[in-house]
């Protein structure tokens, strides 16, 4: 099996040198920059499986270049920074990063955050996903895009992830816990209320007055569930 090919996106070398060996030993495939020039020109010619990147970068900020790279890709961001505040954190999420990890930080906590994610790509890898069609709304898995009417609407690979989840079991409450085993893996450290951010993302890129459009809804003391009132099944 090929193994998984990362960019790490830091400007300091000493961190950057770091964590490029310790990933490499993990058997990964792994290429650096050092500024947002030099990453994106990697990020096209190697299409990496996830970037881990830096907030703070010499020629740009990684959110608006975590921005650029899901902009037609679905490549895994996992957001490394200084920055512990509750605001950086949400702006991670809402520009498509699929994980946050604040430094200071140890190297086998970041690897097991890789392993989750890249874990991730694995399950919707499966042979012969299932379509989905949820009145108005079709999920593609094999070519990963959602459709209302037909018209394409742009999600980041963790945003349709949780779509997809709540859409195989139309009707049943999922607890934040419960999608971040399904979606994010067990391994997966952080805070729960990552799960309340991506929700409210893909809320609003699915706010349509359509009737015939099912809705996330939130299930009070307990998480979210996708309306079963639509379900074809």
């Amino acid at each position: 099996m090929t193994s998984a090919k990362l960019l790490v996106v830091d400007d300091d070398p000493a961190i950057r040198t770091l964590i490029h060996r310790y990933l490499s030993q993990q058997n990964y495939q792994v290429e650096s920059a050092e500024n947002g020039k030099t990453a994106l020109e990697l990020f096209d010619k190697i299409s990496p499986d996830l970037v881990v990147l830096d907030v703070n970068l010499p020629d740009t900020t990684g959110f608006q270049l975590c921005k650029e790279m899901q902009s037609n890709t679905d490549v895994f961001v996992l957001m490394l920074t200084s920055l512990a505040d509750e605001a950086s954190k949400l702006q991670g999420f809402e520009e498509g990063a699929d994980d946050y990890i604040t430094k200071p930080f140890g190297l086998v906590e970041l690897g097991a955050r890789v392993r989750a994610i890249l874990k991730r790509q694995r399950l919707v890898s499966n042979p012969e996903p299932e379509n989905l069609s949820l009145g108005d709304l079709s999920i593609n898995p094999l070519g990963r895009e959602v459709t209302v009417n037909g018209e394409l609407i742009p999600l980041t690979a963790l945003e349709f992830d949780l779509l997809y989840c709540l859409a195989r079991k139309p009707g049943r409450a999922w607890k934040r816990s419960e999608l971040i085993q399904e979606v994010w893996d067990c391994e997966y450290v952080g805070d729960e209320r990552v799960v309340d951010v991506h929700i409210g993302q893909i809320r609003k890129k699915l706010e349509n007055d359509n009737d015939n459009l099912p809705k996330i809804k939130t299930v009070r003391g307990v998480g979210y569930k996708l309306d079963a009132l639509l379900s074809n099944n």
